[in-house]
């Protein structure tokens, strides 16, 4: 069976009509003759969609009980059963109710779209997984429904619905998004301005990386190897070169004159593995180009202008810089050289050759590493080399009569072969060039002179020499690149170890040090940076250097009295003390360096972060808190207000029963928003840590009642029981039935009519619990951490709840008196809220229960008593 074609609605916030677009697109359908059926579309109560939506084929859809209440989700056996050609669902991001047959309704949809059957759905960018903490940080609000970004890429199609943030805001002003009560906090909120302009900065975006991957997928199917210059892409070759920064640069700022455009850079390394660029510098120049908004890239080519282009060419770029060449004059003779190569086959790729300091003085060459052999090896290849001729002449001089002139040759050759696999190349050639005398004089007519009578007995000789010179060069090399490999091997290993160490977390950068310390036999290693402006003697003055970190014995003070001194850069320097290293290690010292500093820089932006989050989270807070308040405190001022207007009004004789009831409006008005007031400022101090807290052993059974008759009305619906056997907890009186009355107030508000609070106390070890329990709809597990967050409202979506500070200001009052405050479900429903307090050191602990019962004290207020 066929499987069925995805599109989707892609917008940048709610209200930009991805829905009427979508109801849109099926009516032209139905007069195509298509037949479309609607699976699930949320109007949210917009008269212009609901219209679109009035007399389209709806499939009903299926209910489902969840902790008491009922719920409607996509019934996607209906559809299925259906079997229309096309089936409209909406919000592809959605979470189903627990109990549905799928978490997410995107694996509905893969469920119908693999019956065959086409699909049309929409989605909001908030909702993308990849960019779900980027919308965070932008609005500060989370979102917790998301679909993974490969499911949006796999659609068939994906549509933007575009629209500016002025005219959101004025569609929203009208009324077309929300109800007119709720205009006014979701502009000065989620709907502002710069929120709606990043959201849609994002959506273009992402949109334009999936026409990136049409436009991929398009050319590779039919073969087209040729750049398309649909978007500028600028590739800078990089060789780690000193050279590279320069070049990096300059790319970046051919990249920056388009908007839009992307940098990479890229480093060709040889197939072998062994020969290769300075790690520190392709370091330094991969942060450098990742800092300016690049990305790098590492390619493995023995052909380097090949190895370029076909990157280049597989990426679409449409720009390659390249630097001039280091070669000098000379060299240029025999080889075009990368650049001229690279220029030569580019097609239509530019190519920019960049000149720089470096340009024709010629390449430098890498430390040679130490000899390839042992001296213990070498010393037997001359012993070797100057015993054993003389020994295999005194041997051979007898039997000349009986052996031949070739077979001689092959003697002394055999000979060579073996000082060069012993000693290496220059023992085996003094063993060739000595051979070739001694075959001369003991055993090439005439005998006993340096002179040949035969010419094909000159070629042998000469033959042999070249032969053992060949062969003891080769010997060399292979040793020299055996122990190049192991060198690399062992280099790789520790790169490796170093790379598993900051995966793994501990990549601060005294631990890097003492890492660094370690491997090196090192004994101190520091990290120096500099204070002030360079100066042309600052390296030997320790006034113009700080110590960053160290590891070890006594720290170098500055980089001119460290034995081992590495420039990370213009501020950063790497001191050693434990004697000189040789080039190879250096080498791997600098990669180290590299990533040290990379980790300092990582904990200091970590630090600002950190610094940054307190002011983030307090903006959110007054952005949250001028939203939240703005119905709180006007309903009981505007309510108060008009009962004291009223009764000043003295057009109009109240009655004394008329005048009671609107000073008791008045006097409830002013009494909530006193609380209110009283909350925030609460709420501040905890913020500000300058909250009083005044703890004392107090009785359960004297501050619970206090606290119930504070519901006022509202007292009625809570039942409970409080031991007088409980000892005596330490807490603040006041604080403590402030917490107390925010916890029953906020279970009497969401626990159902008729359905009573319930509120107990019991001891477990050195603490008391006491447990405030309703039967309201409660709350999912994974949002238990979010009440406590100010100004939420879980299972509510209005302002007429109040400002949302009841939970967080009594987990904030509880911590402050040394508890603890936690949510747990209700069995059979509803939500428990646990307060937990230490015991008072005064109380005894030992309680006597020999007349096997426990005497309680019911709840008592100044009104009713609940047994």
């Amino acid at each position: 069976m066929t499987r069925g074609r995805l599109r989707v609605y892609l917008g940048a916030a709610p209200g930009v009509g991805k829905t009427y677009a979508m109801l849109g697109e099926a009516r032209r359908a139905i007069e195509r003759g298509r037949d479309v059926v609607v699976g699930l579309v949320e109007t949210h109560d917009r008269p212009r969609t609901a219209e679109l939506l009035d007399g389209l084929e709806v499939v009903p859809r299926t209910s489902l009980v969840h902790r008491g209440a009922t719920f409607t989700e996509l019934d996607t056996a209906a559809v299925i059963a259906r079997r229309p050609r096309v089936a409209l669902i909406d919000e592809l991001a959605h979470t189903n109710v627990p109990g549905s047959k799928h978490a997410k309704r995107w694996q509905d949809i893969d469920e119908i779209l693999d019956a065959g059957i086409d699909v049309v759905s929409t989605v909001n960018v908030q909702h993308l997984e990849s960019v779900n903490d980027v919308v965070q940080q932008i609005t500060g609000v989370p979102q917790r429904e998301t679909v993974p970004d490969e499911v949006v890429r796999r659609a068939d199609q994906v549509e933007l619905v575009d629209m500016s943030p002025d005219a959101l805001r004025r569609r929203m002003a009208h009324g077309n998004v929300y109800a007119p009560s709720k205009v006014d906090a979701a502009l000065s909120n989620y709907f502002r301005v710069g929120n709606l302009t990043a959201l849609r900065e994002l959506a273009l975006l992402w949109v334009a990386g999936k026409v990136d991957d049409q436009l991929d997928r398009y050319r590779a199917d039919h073969g087209i190897e040729g750049t398309w210059e649909t978007r500028e892409r600028v590739v800078v070759a990089v060789t780690g070169g000193p050279e590279g920064d320069t070049l990096v640069r300059r790319a970046a700022r051919i990249a920056a004159r388009s908007k839009g455009a992307d940098l990479l850079a890229v480093h060709v390394t040889s197939a072998d593995g062994l020969a290769g660029a300075d790690p520190a510098n392709l370091a330094r120049q991969r942060t450098l180009v990742e800092s300016m908004g690049g990305t790098y890239h590492q390619v493995v080519g023995d052909d380097i202008p090949r190895a370029l282009l076909d990157f280049a060419r597989g990426v679409n770029a449409t720009q390659l810089v390249l630097g001039a060449s280091r070669r000098g004059r000379f060299a240029q003779l025999f080889s075009r050289g990368v650049g001229v190569e690279t220029t030569a086959r580019s097609g239509s790729i530019d190519v920019h050759m960049i000149t720089h300091e470096e340009a024709k003085k010629g390449r430098r060459r890498p430390a040679r590493s130490r000899a390839a052999l042992t001296r213990s090896r070498r010393l037997a290849g001359w012993a070797l080399a100057v015993a054993g001729m003389p020994l295999l002449t005194a041997v051979l001089a007898p039997l000349r009569e009986l052996v031949s002139l070739p077979s001689e040759i092959l003697f002394f050759l055999t000979l060579t072969v073996g000082v060069a696999l012993v000693g290496g190349t220059w023992p085996a050639i003094t063993a060739a060039v000595g051979g070739s005398l001694l075959l001369n004089w003991y055993f090439t007519p005439p005998l006993g002179e340096f002179t040949i009578n035969d010419p094909e007995n000159l070629f042998a000789l000469l033959v042999f020499v070249l032969v053992a010179a060949a062969v003891s060069t080769i010997v060399d090399i292979a040793a020299r690149r055996t122990r190049e490999a192991a060198r690399a091997g062992a280099d790789a290993e520790l790169l490796s170890t170093l790379a598993g160490h900051v995966l793994r977390g501990g990549a601060a950068v005294p631990s890097l040090l003492e890492r660094m310390r370690e491997t090196f036999a090192l004994t101190s290693v520091t990290l120096l940076e500099r204070q002030g402006e360079p100066a042309p003697d600052d390296q030997a003055d320790p006034g113009a250097w700080r110590i960053v970190a160290t590891s070890g014995g006594a720290p170098s003070t500055c980089p001119g009295h460290a034995d081992t001194d590495v420039v990370i850069d213009e501020d950063l320097v790497l001191a050693a003390h434990g004697g000189p290293l040789d080039a190879a290690d250096r080498t791997v010292l600098e990669a180290f360096a590299a990533e040290v500093a990379v980790a300092l820089r990582q904990e200091r932006l970590q630090e600002a972060a950190e610094q940054a989050r307190p002011l983030a989270a307090a903006d959110r807070m007054r952005t949250a808190l001028l939203a939240a308040v703005s119905h709180d405190l006007r309903t009981p001022l505007a309510s108060a207000k008009a009962a004291v207007e009223s009764l000043g009004n003295t057009d109009i004789a109240w009655s004394p029963q008329d005048r009671t009831e609107l000073l008791a409006t008045a006097r409830e008005s002013l009494d909530k928003l006193a609380r209110l007031v009283a909350n925030l400022l609460d709420m501040s101090r905890l913020q500000a840590g300058v909250l009083g807290v005044t703890p004392e052993p107090i009785a359960l059974e004297e501050v619970v009642p206090r606290a119930v008759d504070d519901l006022g009305p509202s007292r009625e619906r809570v039942e409970g029981d409080i031991s007088i056997e409980l000892p005596e907890i330490l807490a603040d009186p006041a604080l403590l039935e402030r917490v107390l009355v925010n916890l029953m107030a906020n279970a009497v508000r969401y626990s159902p009519p008729g359905a009573p609070v319930l509120i107990t106390a019991s001891r477990h070890g050195g603490h008391v619990e006491i447990r405030v329990v309703d039967r309201g709809p409660g709350i999912p597990p994974e949002a238990h951490d979010r009440v406590f967050q100010p100004f939420q409202r879980l299972g509510d979506r209005d302002n007429h709840s109040g400002v949302g500070l009841g939970l967080a200001l009594s987990r904030g009052l509880s911590e402050a008196m040394g508890g603890t405050l936690v949510p747990e479900e209700t069995p059979g429903g509803g939500l428990t809220m646990i307060l937990t307090l230490p015991i008072s050191t005064t109380t005894s602990t030992t309680i006597s229960t020999t007349t096997g019962t426990t005497a309680s004290l019911p709840i008592v207020t100044n009104r009713t008593v609940n047994p």
